[in-house]
């Protein structure tokens, strides 16, 4: 994309999408800070006064992330180990501290590109038909 002239801007909140006859047109945007609160562990989006702007646009892909996935519910019902940065904490074949669960992607790497999470599907996969299995025709990447 950066051949292309593409450019990547960091810190900026998409606040609506603007469209014409259902097709996209741009994007209503504005710049963002990350603010340490007192008394607060992860860190606060604020956004900055006067920094709206618009972006051009014929195609958008969301990419949601977040800190780490959510503990409550699931993940802590079946007694899962969590690393230092909150995923779940799995060995080299992507099983999880309880036996037969596994995981990959964002859940266990945090959050990152698609094609990581891809990659790793396909790696976890291919570690899950071994472990059923025996062996496995699948692919490790």
């Amino acid at each position: 994309s950066h051949e292309e002239g593409g450019e990547r801007q960091w810190s900026v909140l998409t606040k609506c999408f603007i469209g014409r006859g259902g097709h996209l047109k741009g994007l209503q945007c504005v710049r963002v800070d990350f603010i340490k609160e007192p008394g607060q562990d992860c860190l606060t989006m604020k956004e900055v006064p006067g920094s709206e702007f618009q972006i051009e646009a014929d195609v958008a892909i969301l990419a949601i992330g977040y800190l780490h996935p959510e503990h409550s519910g699931l993940l802590t019902d079946l007694g899962l180990e969590f690393a230092k940065s909150g995923n779940v904490k799995t060995d080299e074949k992507y099983m999880s501290s309880v036996e037969k669960v596994f995981c990959a992607g964002d859940m266990r790497r945090g959050q990152s590109l698609v094609v990581w999470a891809i990659s790793e599907g396909r790696r976890c996969a291919h570690n899950i038909d071994k472990y059923l299995m025996g062996e496995t025709n699948l692919p490790s990447i």
